[in-house]
């Protein structure tokens, strides 16, 4: 059995990377491993904290900038000075939880990839090599998957990139999450991987109403008569939560409206004139290198007539208090959630799409390129937008066949309204995602990895 440290920028959130973590920890400690964690921000986890880490200090924002947007902040000698002695201040800190916690194996999550703290890759890569460590590389994203592009800005950089992202060692075993990082990783850098796909717990009883969430929809102003789509993702541009507001918009039509008041809701609610459909979005803004698509999202909810609650600031990865009020988990949500959009245009996998599974949630979705590759054929149910952009709007919002919107309200409004229709169709993804995608499965990956690296 080994002792095991999983790098990461931050550790015990909501964003997928997170919850991977979570997950890969837990599988590793039912093997018998024993699991340390060393990250930027630990959240409310145990482990080693090294705030220089974190992506969202200041330097690490300016360095990643300056490596993959523009070279703005520095000239080329400045910004490698800038590296080198960022990636010093690491090196130490990351030498020495290595020999205190004995660590024998290396698990680096995103660091050797998508490199948003550039000096983490550069110092963690030296750490491993200077202790003769293995490695595996957990590559979730990509800096070239970049949806709005990416520039090497100087040698230094292209140095940085050829070298360190990620770095080639046969001490290194690689994993990526779909089978188009894979084809990509091997054709620009010549390095060979191993698909991991997201999985999620299907075991046990699911979330459910208790004590305390009881009072989940009231604390964010919505009543049992109100519709609560949900919108579990981070708030970033790559999401397309604007497809979201025009689905809602289109359930909201007056003629749906009509046939949900005929009928009632799935679950025997009644359905009336002051019933609300509502836009719910839990996750948070705080990657949105903009800052300013929360407020697009806003101005075109508004301008479209549909009703979004932003609740990021009583949503946290576990129950607690949070900015002075009582916070739930993103799996408290779900418990409320009558539906779940997933218009993403762009994911490495897709975690919100199998917790959508996992609380037994009919899914209106995009069909992003790794759903279209290496999910759809599984055979799940779900509401399409289709997978073609139409176009982006005059704010840059994407937009896609109003046909695909309306026949995907037309879907939603059957499984908001006819209970075996509903059950048929969750229960199906859900016995899918549970042959496929279950933690039973990334055991057995996990032990192959192992045993390559033993």
């Amino acid at each position: 059995m080994a002792n095991i440290g999983i790098f990461h920028y931050k550790v015990g959130g909501t964003d997928g990377v997170s919850l991977e973590i979570d997950k890969w920890k837990l599988a590793l400690e039912e093997m018998g491993h024993t699991v340390h964690l060393c990250a930027g921000d630990l959240g409310e986890l145990d482990g080693a904290l090294i705030p220089e880490m974190h992506h969202h200090r200041p330097e690490s924002k300016r360095l990643y900038r300056n490596t993959f947007i523009a070279l703005e902040d520095f000239d080329a000698t400045g910004y490698q000075k800038a590296l080198e002695t960022q990636t010093e201040a690491l090196v130490q800190r990351l030498d020495d939880f290595v020999k205190k916690r004995e660590i024998g194996l290396i698990i680096a999550q995103n660091v050797w990839s998508v490199a948003m703290n550039p000096a983490v890759a550069v110092a963690l890569e030296q750490v491993r090599q200077a202790n003769g460590l293995p490695a595996i590389a957990h590559n979730h994203d990509f800096y070239w998957e970049r949806v709005d592009g990416v520039a090497l800005t100087c040698r230094a950089a292209l140095e940085l990139a050829d070298k360190y992202l990620p770095p080639r060692s046969p001490d290194i075993r690689h994993v990526v999450i779909n089978s188009l990082a894979q084809r990509e990783l091997a054709a620009r850098k010549g390095v060979n991987s191993h698909i991991v796909p997201n999985v999620f717990d299907f075991e046990g009883s699911g979330w459910q109403v208790d004590d305390y969430n009881r009072d989940f929809r009231a604390s964010i102003g919505l009543s049992e008569k109100d519709v609560l789509i949900l919108q579990a993702t981070r708030i970033v541009p790559r999401k397309a939560i604007e497809l979201a507001i025009d689905f809602v918009k289109a359930l909201n039509a007056r003629e749906r409206r009509d046939r949900m008041k005929a009928r009632g809701l799935y679950d025997g609610r009644a359905f009336g004139d002051d019933s609300r459909i509502v836009l719910v979005m839990a996750g948070y803004s705080q990657d949105d290198a903009t800052g300013q698509y929360p407020a697009l999202l806003k101005e075109k909810a508004a301008r479209e007539g549909v009703e979004t609650l932003f609740i990021e600031d009583v949503i946290d990865a576990r129950r607690g208090v949070k900015n002075g009020r009582k916070a739930y988990s993103l799996w408290d949500a779900y418990v409320f959630a009558d539906f779940v959009t997933y218009p993403s245009i762009w994911e490495g996998w897709g975690n919100q799409f199998l917790e959508a599974v996992r609380a037994r949630l009919p899914i209106a979705l995009f069909e992003y390129p790794v759903y279209a590759a290496d999910i759809k054929a599984r055979g799940f149910r779900v509401a399409s937008f289709g997978n073609r952009i139409r176009a982006r709007d005059e704010r840059g919002l994407v937009t896609v066949a109003p046909e695909r919107v309306e026949t995907a309200a037309d879907m939603a409004l059957a499984w908001l309204t006819d209970a075996e229709a509903r059950r048929e169709v969750v229960e199906h993804n859900f016995r899918l995602a549970q042959q496929h995608y279950s933690m039973p499965a990334l055991r057995q990956h996990l032990a192959t990895l192992l045993a390559a690296k033993s």
